[in-house]
């Protein structure tokens, strides 16, 4: 069998013109999605959740969604992830990984001496933790649904006491000083954010992502392990695996999946069709292309081995009398 062919560049849906994403102007998402040509050249809609965005793609309201699925410090945004695997009938298309620098932003006349409160989204509240305690150990801490609508709060508020986590560009939109840089605990900081749409595969790239949701068919000593050894057989890398309660009793969870690969590729596939044969559910989430360098000569070794045994299989059988 001839392995699909890989397209040069991950590209929006042909027919895609719009993309709502978590706003307000100058969050971490927006700038994720500005360092992407063709998904800038779309007409965005800055939405006030990640609820919004997901649902105005699921809804038809727009083409695509663009939306954080995961950060390095603070793991899996679990509202992007619960509403896909629950919720929507929405697979992802790209995913976009982007270095994150957090700020505390005041008024102008404010200094870090000065401030009592300081607002954020809660997972970049959290990526602060050490410089809080350290550098504002009374300041109470109040959730934002983005970084930059923090920002604009504390603009708008005009409290010399109240100051905002985000970004550099937040800063400027909104006539805000930067009172400290850089205040993330862990200098590797990076944010993964992912554009999904109601329908389409994107074509195989040669380096490639598929995401799953994996339910139970029992709880039984070894469920675990009889579903990871599919991947093993197969030399499947796996960048992602993660249990969530599946909504519907305590105790009772599923696991979120990522896999190097592609749908079309015959490991993948192969793969996918066992489990969905000896699971209760598999949910695709998508096969897309995967950010960062090319390294899977590992995954293109183990499927020309696949195919030769297959082959071997197939000339074995061959020669089986009717």
């Amino acid at each position: 069998m001839t392995p699909p062919a890989a397209s040069p560049a991950p590209q929006p849906p042909v027919d895609a013109t719009s993309i709502a994403y978590l706003g307000p102007e100058a969050t971490f998402t927006q700038e994720a999605l500005l360092s992407q040509p063709d998904l800038a050249a779309l007409k965005a809609t800055a939405m006030p959740t990640i609820s919004d965005v997901l649902a105005a793609t699921a809804g038809g309201m727009v083409d695509l969604g663009f939306v954080p699925i995961e950060n390095a410090i603070e793991g899996t945004v679990t509202v992007t992830l619960d509403t896909l695997a629950f919720e929507a009938d929405l697979l992802i298309q790209r995913e976009v990984v982007i270095d994150v620098s957090l700020n505390l932003l005041g008024l102008p006349s404010a200094e870090l001496g000065d401030i009592e409160r300081v607002s954020s989204y809660q997972v970049a509240t959290a990526q602060c933790r050490n410089f809080l305690l350290n550098q504002l150990p009374g300041a109470r801490t109040e959730a934002a649904n983005s970084t930059a609508e923090a920002a604009r709060m504390v603009a708008e508020g005009g409290d010399p006491t109240m100051a905002a986590i985000g970004t550099a560009l937040a800063a400027e939109v909104y006539g805000l000083k930067v009172l400290a840089s850089e205040i993330e605990d862990h200098p590797d900081n990076q944010t993964r954010f992912v554009v999904v749409a109601p329908r389409g595969v994107p074509a195989p790239t040669g380096h490639d992502k598929t995401s799953i949701l994996i339910f139970q068919r029992a709880d039984r000593p070894g469920s675990l392990l009889s579903i990871l050894q599919e991947f093993a057989a197969r030399a499947i890398n796996l960048t992602k695996l993660e249990s969530r309660p599946t909504k519907k009793g305590l105790g009772d969870y599923c696991f979120i999946i990522d896999l190097e690969g592609h749908i079309a590729d015959e490991l993948v596939a192969d793969c996918l069709r066992d489990l969905k044969s000896t699971q209760a559910e598999v949910k695709f989430l998508g096969s897309y292309p995967a950010a960062g360098e090319n390294g899977h000569q590992v995954r293109r070794d183990a499927e020309a081995s696949w195919r030769k045994a297959d082959e071997w299989v197939r000339d074995l059988r061959g020669q089986v009398q009717g």
